[in-house]
């Protein structure tokens, strides 16, 4: 079993910066892909960003030129730098790993608990 924990969440005005993190735990072979999502109330999870092993990321067009993702995969976390964030920022934003247990391709996939980030206009 793969537990992840997000932190970093909180209350910030208009403009300001948050830096989230998400640390995987438990027994498993490798992480392949990790990625954020948020969800706002009575709106769908939607995918903010990704990041492969290796490094390649994608954004969301609403992310891009404002939010950072990257990893640190001797520590198995992934952060997510977000700045000049904005009202409509304000959601629950939840950590996803994609693990491997063995050394097969096959995946299961993992998502925190979700942490708040409120953005005051």
């Amino acid at each position: 079993q793969v537990q992840l924990v997000e932190s970093g969440g909180g209350l910030v005005q208009a403009g300001g910066s948050l830096r989230l993190s998400c640390v995987a735990s438990g027994s498993f072979f490798s992480i392949n892909t990790m990625a954020w999502y948020r969800q706002a109330p009575g709106n769908q999870r939607e995918l903010v960003a990704s990041v492969t092993d290796t490094g390649s990321t994608n954004y969301a067009d609403s992310a891009k030129g404002r939010f950072t993702i990257s990893r640190d995969n001797a520590k198995n976390t992934v952060y997510l730098q977000m700045n000049s964030l904005k009202p409509e920022d304000t959601a629950v934003y939840y950590c996803k790993a994609e693990v491997r247990h063995t050394m097969s391709i096959r995946t299961t996939l993992y998502w925190g608990q979700g942490t708040q980030v409120t953005v005051s206009s």
